[in-house]
């Protein structure tokens, strides 16, 4: 996997650098703020060199406001196939809905505490990287406090709301599963109710998926 780090903390984009060059993955540059990061992937990708993922701070120079999120915007919309997850001291609701405006596919919002749990930060990127999402657990808590005040997913139940958390979280039924300590089959009961709930029809297939973590998120 290649990836771009963009990060203004030196020491920080060292480390996130050490930690996914020892998962044996290749980061192909590192930049300090949006302006360079943008213009990074722009030249790789003219070189015919996209990186598959795109890790980058929300906060960055010079006014260290949106500048990393804005770039992360732009990108997605000049590269879908490109991965993107951004890393925030804190949860910033209004970003973190910019950022899933249009699709939730290949796209992160973790905060930088999460950093500290190598193997939950790494399985993070590869999500993203493949086309998943990887939501951390307070972003998806905030957004789920502002759609229980909307009709759309009045009709779920408050287990298949639970399920439908996790799945924005970017889980598998499996581990969904696991998380809830219920069986696969159970789980597969309630997506399959979620879906009928949100009026996603079988012949969506797996965009059936990214459709109701969407409709969750924009909710």
């Amino acid at each position: 996997m290649r990836v771009v780090i963009a990060e203004d903390s030196v020491l920080l984009r060292e480390g996130l650098t050490r930690l996914l060059t020892d998962a044996r993955h290749e980061v192909v540059a590192g930049v300090g703020d949006g302006e360079a990061l943008v213009k990074t992937v722009r030249d790789l990708a003219e070189q015919s060199a996209l990186p598959d993922v795109v890790v980058a701070d929300v906060r960055m120079p010079p006014t260290h406001t949106d500048e990393g999120v804005r770039a992360a915007v732009a990108l997605r919309k000049a590269y879908p196939a490109l991965g993107v997850l951004v890393l925030s001291q804190y949860v910033e609701e209004q970003y973190a809905t910019e950022l899933l405006a249009g699709s939730s596919r290949g796209v992160g919002y973790l905060l930088k505490d999460r950093v500290a749990d190598v193997r939950e930060f790494v399985d993070a990127v590869d999500r993203v990287a493949g086309g998943g999402t990887a939501l951390d657990p307070e972003v998806v808590a905030q957004l789920l406090g502002r759609s229980r005040k909307q009709d759309v997913l009045a009709n779920l139940t408050p287990r298949e709301r639970e399920v439908l958390a996790l799945m924005a979280e970017g889980r598998t039924n499996s581990a969904v599963a696991k998380a809830l300590v219920v069986s696969d089959g159970a789980v597969e009961k309630h997506v399959s109710n979620i879906f009928m709930k949100l009026g996603l029809s079988p012949s969506e297939g797996d965009h059936r998926r990214v459709l109701a973590v969407l409709t969750y998120l924009r909710s």
